[in-house]
């Protein structure tokens, strides 16, 4: 019986998916011998009696004199096994696209993207497209955190690699459940039902928006015949913004492209708070001639970007630029420092660029809920009510404390680190 085809990695995926439902024996017709197995030739059983009563009807079945078409019955793992032996080169291949899936489950939760990218990244290579993307969101302080992944196969191979991500952070409010942001355009068949594209991003849905040529309006609601209208255009002029609208509407998203090498690069946490504005410590940085080192990361918003749309980035170099963690955080008057678990915990956080939920007294003695946020450009930490409404940092310092590091001392640091050689993100 020959079972050497190059369908061999459908039929085995089919008999596998078979498996799985409860259908694990198979009867399959097996053409002449100048012709490949194909997953439609097997016929699937619950039970190995109805397989072999299928088989049964069939036996002695010629659709031609001169020729036999024979049927076999297999129970699945039987089937499985012969595939493996007669087709070892097809084999192979699946365990490398295994070991690649595998590999790219890990490096998607390393860098702490949410479980169901790693969960539907099978789903995306099965089909071995020659590129796709998957979506992920973060909250944000003023909307969501949009992520966008690459994966691309290589030209060699069904290799696929994970080489950079899209951030994208805007002021839109994210939607309350049952609703969703939706454009609706000009329907030329249909008159009176207008085409309605929804969006899980309402970056994406503005952008889709701004983008249209003729007639159409962005809306807010569970259907587009419930929906708020916030803004629409007539033959590609917008006409109409809702008034509370405005400032999202015209407040440019902050964009920023990060590279992945060999798994390794700015986490999904990071990246989020790189653009809104704070700033990250990486100890895992390296030099372009190889040699590591440790730094405190911000987007530099102030030049700018690159040739390729990119914020250029600004280190701080630990320990060499003065801001120690540490020291800082004990110059403020905040409760959970006295825990040595909440106290490293905070710390963590605060190196991942979070915004940090604290209990700090204010100069009147009262114990009040804040937003901690480092700062190492300036040698501080920056404090936030629970609206994100900056507060005078000051009213939390410790007044015994002289603060070693000045504004202008920093900026001289900063300065001098910018005349070094370039460092690799």
């Amino acid at each position: 019986m020959r079972l050497e085809t190059k369908y061999a990695e459908a039929i085995i995926s089919l008999l596998e998916d078979a498996q799985d439902v409860g259908l694990p024996h198979v009867v399959f017709e097996l053409q002449p011998a100048d012709t490949d197995l194909q997953p439609h030739q097997l016929e699937l059983f619950e039970t190995a009696g109805e397989a072999l009563d299928y088989l049964d009807a069939k036996a002695g079945y010629q659709p031609r004199a001169s020729e036999e078409y024979p049927f076999y019955y297999r129970h699945a793992d039987q089937l499985l096994e012969e595939l493996k032996q007669a087709n070892p080169l097809t084999i192979n291949n699946i365990k490398m696209n295994l070991n690649n899936l595998e590999d790219l489950k890990k490096e998607v939760r390393d860098l702490g993207f949410n479980p169901k990218v790693a969960d539907e990244l099978e789903k995306n290579m099965k089909a071995l497209p020659g590129y796709f993307t998957m979506k992920d969101q973060f909250p944000g302080d003023k909307g969501l955190v949009d992520m966008t992944l690459h994966f691309r196969k290589s030209g060699q191979s069904d290799f696929y690699s994970f080489n950079k991500y899209e951030v994208t952070a805007g002021k839109v409010a994210p939607t309350v459940a049952g609703q969703h942001y939706m454009v609706l355009t000009e329907n030329k068949e249909k008159k009176d039902k207008p085409l309605v594209k929804t969006f899980d991003s309402p970056n994406e849905a503005i952008e889709f928006f701004k983008k249209q040529k003729g007639t159409s309006e962005l809306g807010l609601g569970e259907s587009a015949e419930s929906k708020q209208l916030l803004a629409s255009m007539d033959k590609g002029s917008v006409n109409y913004i809702n008034k509370e609208f405005r400032s999202a509407y015209f407040s440019p998203p902050v964009k920023q492209t990060f590279y992945i090498k060999e798994g390794n690069g700015f986490t999904a946490r990071q990246a989020a708070n790189l653009v809104q504005n704070r700033t990250v410590h990486r100890d895992n940085m390296m030099t372009r001639d190889g040699e590591p080192y440790k730094a405190w990361i911000r987007l530099d918003f102030d030049q700018k970007k690159d040739d390729y749309g990119n914020h250029k980035f600004k280190q701080f170099h630990d320990p060499s630029f003065g801001f120690d963690l540490e020291k800082t955080l004990n110059n403020y008057k905040i409760k959970e420092l006295s825990d040595p678990v909440k106290k490293e915990a905070i710390k963590e956080a605060l190196r991942q660029g979070d915004r940090v939920e604290v209990t700090a007294k204010a100069a009147d003695g009262k114990d009040i809920k804040v937003f901690a946020e480092a700062v190492p450009r300036y040698g501080k930490l920056d404090f936030f009510n629970d609206k994100g409404t900056r507060q005078k940092r000051e009213q939390f310092e410790k007044p015994a404390v002289e603060l070693s590091t000045g504004k202008g001392q920093n900026q001289a640091k900063e300065q001098q680190q910018e005349q070094r050689q370039g460092m690799r993100i």
